[in-house]
Parts: C-alpha cells; structure tokens; sequence
C-alpha cells in the first residue's frame, strides 16, 4: 500500500474518534463547567463581592430561597430567559458560598395553580410582556424559618439587572438581621412625601426609602428631637435651619454622650427655595468653618444643564458631577462609589487652632473657586459665572469626616459617654433630591427608579457606617457602571474655556443690535421711514445676520476636537484594526509557506 493510501486510512479511523471525543468534552463541560463563568468586567460586577461572602458567612441559621419564574409562558421571550439563567447562576454560587446555610428552590407557576397563588400571597408581581397573552412571575421569595421573618424582590426587572448582586445581597441582609438599627432624622426639606402646593401627594424621596428598607427611622420634630435617647444609633440632620437653642443644646448633649451625628448643610438650598442652613455654634466649638453665604463652582466638574429660555445645554459650573478620584478611597462611605452630582455646594475649612482634624470624603478638584452665594441664585444663565473666573488651586472639602475629641458648644453638656462620638458632615442637601440622581419611569405597572449618579448609596453608606460597619457598603456603588468618556469631557471643557469670550461677547452684541432694531422700528412706527432709518435699518438687519453666522461658527468650532477625535476613532476600530488583522494573517500564512518549503527541500 502506499504511503498516501496509509495516511488516508488513518484519517478516516481518526475522524470519528475526534467527533467522539468533541461530544463527549461538550457533553462533560455543560455537566461540570456550566456554572463557570470568567469575568472580565472593570469593576467584576458578576462575581460575588467580599460583602456578600462575609453576609453567608456570618449566616447562624439557615435560609430558604424561592425562585418563582414562568419557564412555559415565556420561550418567546429569550432576553428575559437570559437574564433567568444568570438569576439562577448567581443565586447557585450564593448557595456554594454558603456552605449549606442557604436551600434554593425554583418554582414554575403555572396559571390558576397553587404556587401562582402562593406566589402573589408572598407579595410578588406579575407582568404581560409583548408577544405573550399569559401572566409571567420572575420574582424571588426568602424565609428565615428560625425567626419567621420573610422578604421578597417581586420582580427581577431587566432595567435593574446590574443591580442584582446588591439586591439578592440586601434580601439576605434583611433575613438574617436581628433587628434593624434605630436612625432619627430630622429634616427641614419635604423629603417624607409631604403633599405639595397644589395639595397632592408625594412619594417620599428615593434616598429616604433607600435608609427605611434597611433601618428603623423615627421622624423627628422640635419635640422629639430634645428627647432623644441612647437607643437611636444614628442622628441625621437635614436643612436644619431654624433651630432654637434648646434644639441645638439636644444635638449637642446628643453628641456629646458618644452620639453618632451625619448632617447635611447648604449655603443655597434649591429645594428649600435658595435658604441657607448651618450649625454655627456646633461648628465654632468643634474648630470647623462653613460660610454659608460662600457656594463652590468647578469649571472642571460641571455638568449640562438647559439654558433658561431654549433647547440648548450648557455647562454649568455650580452643578458637578463628582467622580472617583474626587474620593477618598480609604474611608468605607466612599471606597467604592463612582459618580456623585452636587449643586450649590458649601465647603468646609478649619479654624485657627482647631482641635480636630477634618478628613475630606468629598472633595472638588483644583479648578474650583468660591463665590457669594446671591451670585449663583441671581444667575438666570450659567454664562455669568464664567465671568473673572479665577481657580484658588486648592481642593475645598463638600463632605468630611471629623477626627479627635469634640468640645462641648454648652459647659452642660461635656462629654460623659464610654465611647467617642462620630460626625460626618455635608455641605449639599440637593444631592439628596431625585433630580440629581435618579430617572423614574413606569414600567410593567411600577415606577422604575434608575439611578444615574451614586448620591442614594452615599447617603445609606453615612448612615450605615455610623450605625457600625455592614457588608453591604462594599457592594453599593458597583452598580453605576457609568464610564465616563473623560477625554470628551475634557475637549468640550477646553473648547468652553476657548470660544466662551466670544460667544458671550457675540452675544451682547446682538442683544443690543435687536433693541437698537426694536427702537428704530418703534420710533418709525405709524409714519413713513425716512432714508436714514430705513439705512440704519438695513445696516442692523445685516450686523444682526452676521453675528448670527459668527455665533453658528463658534458653535460648530466647540465640537470641532471632538469630531476629530470621533473620526480617529472610527479609523482606528473600523479601518485601521482590521488592516493590522488582516496583515498579521498574511504574514503568518507567508511564514507556514516558506518554512513547508525550505522542510520540502531538505527533504
């Protein structure tokens, strides 16, 4: 037989004996490899945090996890069966973690059965998606059978699947607490809900429900707040502007046995109609500055907001967004947080020979400067703003922590508790409204709060890190997955910076070109023109046409950086990337060739 007859016949023997083995490795990694998943997202959002390992770790007694999902009533649906099975995967791992402290079971409601029933008795929610006519239940049910305590997420919502971790994580937390810490807030801002001018209701805000899922809150007044007991862990103060002496002679005492105190202060309070608030006399006997007639603008940080009177955006030096490196990375409250939005913000400084030291959570960049607070509300525009804008290139602290011992504000009211008190301060209580963090929109019957920004979880992580630390502020945060396109940013703060003279000089100018024509037109009126004001007329129509052409010129100059960078971009990943692939391959495929060759001829 011939060699090339030999090689044939080992081929064919060896074909189906690859086809066996491929079977058979497809077969043996979905049986013990289809839970294996590799992640190589930036911040590991689909790997269980630290948090939630150290939550089933410290788990005493057993939990039993429910998954109810509609498997018939939903083969049409393959993005929601998608998102199904990574519900399932992650709740398989938190029962590989939990080392057999946490049971899973899945449930398939079927219509007019008893586990549909069972379902909506639990509290979950059912939702018709498009292309099916039946009810679909994809919610998740957990019992702690020691203590009878039950908790539910009624719906798995695709919007909030990057928050899945977080809300599977605060369902075990939920379960396995044995009591929810004890939080008093009081609050000068309607964030309870309170009904409006027009007399209807209002939902409480986002980050005052974020704090109830997970503490036990008291409402506090001028009443309560001078009976305040040990047994509240954590004392928040919210616009407190009004207050008596005796009001602060309570949060004084308060502090002073050991109290743990989260206050937020602002020198112009949007929501509270542009009033200021400050604790002065706590302040100046702890050695901290705030000037609440001083508001922070960052030209670096500012963010888009509608020009008064148009559709055009415009950045506005007043509202910030905060990112990472704004942060302090060694403090749990801001570890892991991403974006934060702030408006108006006040800063803290301390005074001459001040006993405590201020250790920045918050702080702006060196870009900023401070001006009056009448500047900001008086500005219909953010263009003012700009104007003489003169950086101190220094950081101004917007939230800080204080460090060392508190003097007392009153000689009553030294301190006489077994252990030391903790402050954190804020010198914005916008951050706390929705506008600057969330987007509410109905979906399947609910409201769907999505945030934008991380101020809810700065909120809860204060809160909850005064209250004593939890696992729980290791996983707030992850779920922004906001990645900002930083050099963009940056064009577009170097084109403002460039073209923003002359866009506000362009723009005078034609205001007054438009009331000279106003006044022309209005002093010809009624009568016939003479030749001079039809002239005049004529000469500002045209001006007035030119400084519009020259605004429209400076307009597309602003984006004129960035439509370079896009094309560079579309180059790079359309053009230029695949002429290096193709290359790659060629040259690879040249190298085989020669190599068979110059092997043949040795031969």
């Amino acid at each position: 037989m011939s060699l090339r007859g030999v090689v044939r016949r080992r081929l064919w023997l060896t074909l189906p004996v690859l086809a066996a083995l491929y079977v058979l490795l497809v077969l043996g990694a979905s049986r013990w490899l289809g839970t294996v998943r590799a992640d190589l997202t930036h911040d590991h959002l689909y790997t269980l945090s630290p948090g939630t390992r150290d939550i089933l770790g410290r788990l005493e007694k057993p939990l039993d996890l429910t998954l109810y999902f509609s498997d018939r009533a939903s083969h049409s649906l393959p993005q929601l069966r998608a998102y199904h099975q990574r519900v399932v995967n992650m709740l398989q791992e938190v029962v590989r973690q939990s080392h057999g402290r946490v049971r899973f079971t899945q449930i398939d409601p079927l219509p007019f059965s008893e586990e549909e029933d069972r379902a909506t008795e639990a509290g979950l929610t059912s939702a018709r998606a498009d292309g099916t006519s039946q009810s679909i239940f994809f919610g998740l049910t957990g019992r702690n059978a020691s203590t009878g305590r039950s908790s539910v997420i009624p719906f798995f919502m695709l919007a909030k699947e990057r928050f899945l971790e977080y809300d599977i994580a605060k369902l075990l937390y939920e379960l396995s607490a044995a009591h929810k810490p004890r939080v008093a807030i009081y609050s000068g801002l309607p964030i309870w809900g309170d009904a409006d001018a027009d007399g209807n209701s209002t939902p409480p805000w986002t980050a005052l429900q974020q704090v109830q899922q997970l503490f036990d809150v008291q409402r506090l007044d001028s009443a309560s707040l001078a009976k305040l007991g040990a047994d509240t862990i954590v004392l928040v103060l919210i616009q407190p502007s009004g207050l008596s002496e005796a009001d602060v002679k309570a949060i004084d005492r308060y502090v002073q046995h050991g109290g743990r105190l989260l206050a937020f202060v602002d020198p112009d309070s949007e929501v509270g109609g542009g009033e200021p608030s400050d604790l002065s006399t706590l302040f100046g006997a702890w050695g901290v500055a705030f000037d609440p007639r001083r508001v922070l603008l960052d030209r670096s940080r500012a963010l888009q907001v509608q020009a008064p009177g148009s559709n055009a955006r415009v950045y506005d030096p007043a509202v910030l967004g905060l990112t990472g490196e704004d942060f302090n990375r060694r403090d749990p409250v801001t570890r892991v947080l991403s974006l934060i939005d702030v408006s108006s913000a006040g800063f803290f400084q301390l005074l001459p020979q001040a006993a405590v030291r201020l250790d920045p959570l918050i702080q702006s960049t060196t870009d900023a400067m401070a001006v009056p607070a009448s500047r900001v509300r008086e500005a219909l525009d953010p263009s003012p703003l700009y104007e003489g804008y003169q950086p101190q290139g220094e950081h101004y602290a917007i939230a800080v922590r204080l460090r060392g011992d508190l003097a007392p504000a009153f000689a009553a009211d030294a301190a006489t508790g077994a252990r030391k008190p903790e402050v954190i301060l804020v010198g914005d209580t916008d951050l706390l409204s929705d506008r600057l963090w969330v987007q509410q929109s109905p979906s399947q019957g609910q409201t769907l709060v999505s945030p934008f920004a991380n101020n809810g979880d700065f909120f809860v992580n204060a809160v909850d890190d005064l209250a004593g630390p939890s696992d729980l502020i290791a996983i707030r945060g992850r779920a922004v997955d906001v990645r900002k396109f930083t050099r963009v940013d940056a064009l577009r703060r170097q084109a403002d910076e460039k073209f923003k003279t002359k866009q506000l000089q362009l723009q005078a100018e034609l205001t007054d070109t438009e009331q000279h024509l106003a006044e022309l037109k209005q002093a010809a009126h009624g009568r016939n023109r003479t030749e001079a004001q039809k002239g005049a007329v004529e000469q500002f129509m045209q001006r007035k046409l030119a400084i519009r052409t020259e605004l429209r010129a400076v307009q597309r100059s602003l984006d004129a950086d960035i439509e370079r960078l896009s094309v560079l971009l579309k180059f790079i990943d359309i053009l230029l990337m695949p002429i290096v692939v193709t290359l790659a391959g060629l040259l690879y495929g040249l190298l085989r060739i020669r190599r068979r060759r110059s092997e043949g001829a040795w031969r």
